[in-house]
């Protein structure tokens, strides 16, 4: 299917299937409160975003953070809603006041007049993450995995102990997701592993008020709420 076609088709479907995935994810209390779900996404709609012709940074290490690179991150911002259609398709399904009702239903949040903020991540070989809990301005973290390399199953965020220690692994194939609300108790990171290719991932937050970098988040005049 042409791809403008593929995406205006996904428009209705998209937040219906987050909801759907939302809804059937499993859930599990340890290390920490956490969801696992699958086809989070349309299937034309994840294969779109996988292709966007975006290239990754040119980073020699992260020293285990994203923000070391801050320059060279890549948003689902207002610039890239009006330049590619898929994200706007994207966004408008994680600012669904049926899906704001849906999260907070299952995780007990309240996300009303937080803002949504989306990352699109490419990491390459050599990259790693410390192990953090993600506590502040972030009130909820999705994740969503885009690779659908052979490997891309073991590239999924490891979950962990404040000692680095890890406790086991989200699946990190295409398509699926981990969804928890960060407190004191959620390490989590990524161990230094091969990774052939690209870890296409997006990060997704609700993020508060206060969240200062404005040129980052998908709305940056409109908070969410719920149905």
């Amino acid at each position: 299917m042409d791809t403008i076609l593929m995406e205006a088709a996904a428009l209705p479907c998209a937040g219906g299937r987050i909801r759907k995935a939302i809804r059937l994810a499993e859930r599990h209390d340890s290390p920490f409160r956490h969801w696992l779900p699958t086809a989070v996404l349309p299937d034309g709609m994840a294969r779109a975003l996988a292709r966007l012709p975006l290239t990754p940074p040119a980073i020699d290490d992260t020293r285990g953070k994203r923000e070391t690179h801050n320059a060279s991150r890549l948003f689902v911002n207002e610039a890239a809603r009006r330049e590619y259609p898929v994200c706007a398709t994207l966004a408008e399904a994680f600012q669904d006041e049926a899906t704001i009702g849906l999260l907070n239903d299952m995780t007990g949040l309240d996300l009303t007049g937080s803002f949504l903020r989306i990352e699109y991540c490419l990491d390459t070989d050599g990259f790693w993450l410390e192990p953090h809990t993600d506590i502040g301005a972030k009130l909820l973290t999705f994740l969503v995995y885009l690779s659908d390399h052979p490997e891309a199953d073991d590239w999924g965020t490891d979950l962990m102990t404040p000692e680095g220690e890890v406790i086991g692994s989200a699946p990190g194939g295409f398509g699926k997701g981990l969804m928890f609300v960060p407190g004191p108790d959620t390490w989590h990171g990524f161990t230094r592993r091969r990774i052939t290719g690209v870890r296409r991932s997006l990060i997704v937050n609700y993020v508060r008020p206060e969240w200062r970098s404005r040129h980052e988040l998908a709305f940056s005049d409109q908070p969410v709420r719920a149905a």
